[in-house]
């Protein structure tokens, strides 16, 4: 590695990538469907519904069985001007610790400022000075946590005016800078190519992924010309193809289907996850 500039810290070597396969997010609603759920190679678990001092049976039996469990934040908010909470990152820490997770993930997003919460996870103005910010709360995270750290991309309805990079070219500039991993989910690939006209193919084409931690799946609902990212449906074909495109790009460690609400029968969530799996054969086929 290359000596880093005068009163700067070197940039961590990359992370040994840990391969997953094909995984569910876990619900406390579908506990008892995944614990039952054929062909579930992995799971991720959102950690600000988790006690990591007393974890739920379900997922302590899960884990018992040896399937890796990834907590997934959502609300440091590392795109922020304030540095991450400490008592949040202390919380990362202890979950990943208490389920012997092989890293942890959360949003490049932003989510508070002057104490208020957004109460969403929006997009980081894409500039020059917010990229230096946003590198050390990545790195103030990356010290903080035993496990390596992963960020998603998100959907978004709107982009701020000022953006002087696209966002593949700001997470590509962030992996450069910090050495973190790179959590793709190619629903709001897809939402951000409806709602901001952002071609998902060509983000795809910009990032690299050769960082790939793992990709996110999910499904939403369209009103009005606009798409929300709900987790509440089946993923349309549209962003099964996105997953196809990058599996003809890079072979993903692993791929997560997340269902929030509106639960769907095990039979629907194993179809699921069947669409999932002949998506990246796809994708393996043509690269």
């Amino acid at each position: 590695m290359s000596q880093p500039e005068a009163g700067r810290r070197a940039v961590p070597e990359s992370e040994p990538r840990t391969e997953l396969g094909v995984g569910i997010g876990w619900r406390a609603e579908l506990d008892l469907s995944i614990e039952r759920m054929p062909g579930v190679d992995f799971l991720e678990v959102v950690a600000e519904h988790i006690n990591p001092a007393d974890l739920p049976e379900s997922l302590r039996l899960l884990r018992a069985r040896g399937l890796p469990v990834i907590p997934h934040g959502v609300s440091l908010g590392v795109g922020g001007a304030e540095p991450p909470s400490p008592a949040r990152l202390a919380h990362l820490a202890a979950c990943a610790q208490a389920l012997d997770s092989p890293l942890v993930s959360e949003h490049l997003a932003f989510v508070r400022g002057g104490g208020l919460e957004a109460g969403h996870l929006l997009p980081v103005p894409r500039t020059r000075e917010s990229l230096r910010v946003i590198t050390e709360n990545v790195r103030r995270a990356q010290d903080a946590l035993p496990v390596p750290l992963a960020l998603e991309n998100v959907a978004a309805i709107f982009g701020w005016p000022d953006d002087e990079l696209t966002e593949a070219q700001f997470l590509a500039e962030l992996v450069e800078r910090t050495g973190v991993g790179l959590l793709i989910d190619v629903a709001n690939l897809y939402t951000n190519q409806v709602n901001l006209g952002l071609s998902a193919v060509a983000a795809l084409d910009a990032l690299p992924l050769e960082h790939l931690a793992y990709v996110h799946v999910a499904g939403g609902e369209e009103h009005h010309g606009i798409w929300h990212d709900t987790h509440t449906a089946a993923a349309p074909q549209a962003v099964l193809d996105v997953l196809t495109e990058l599996c003809a790009r890079a072979t993903p460690p692993g791929v997560l289907l997340e269902w929030d609400d509106a639960y769907p029968s095990d039979a629907a969530l194993v179809s699921e996850l069947s669409r999932i799996r002949a998506a990246m054969s796809l994708g393996r086929e043509a690269g």
